[in-house]
């Protein structure tokens, strides 16, 4: 059995969110000394925030082959959620290209984080028997 096709258990939430979080709490320094505008490191930090908010809800719901309802609406919840960011920042970049690039590439970086921490969590998990 590969260990792509092997089940394990669903990581533990709170260490992917704590890095993605940590993340912003870094890039916010970062920001003031090379004299970036902060109103781009406001909007990633509101939007990644805001899409832990949808998350935490999300993750209320019992999945399962018993409750397929509860699974399409996680999936649906997931998509919209990123829908949503892209929307954003479609809308800021209209009026403000640079706000907008500057709270992608940040935003980004903190989902891509989280998700990368989901991954190692998840593959470094035993499998189940």
């Amino acid at each position: 059995m590969s260990i792509l096709s092997t089940p394990r258990p669903v990581p533990n939430r709170i260490v992917p969110v704590v890095a993605g979080a940590g993340l912003l709490a870094l890039a916010l320094p970062i920001y003031l000394l090379l004299g970036w505008r902060v109103q781009g490191w406001a909007l990633a930090a509101l939007l990644w925030v805001g899409g832990q908010g949808l998350a935490l809800l999300l993750a209320r719901l019992r999945l399962g082959l018993d409750n397929l309802a509860a699974s399409g609406v996680l999936a649906f919840g997931m998509m919209f959620r990123s829908i949503l960011v892209m929307i954003v920042l479609l809308v800021v970049a209209v009026n403000d290209g640079r706000l907008a690039l500057s709270a992608a590439l940040l935003y980004t970086a903190a989902y891509t984080l989280e998700l990368g921490v989901s991954f190692v969590e998840y593959f470094s998990a035993e499998a189940r028997r």
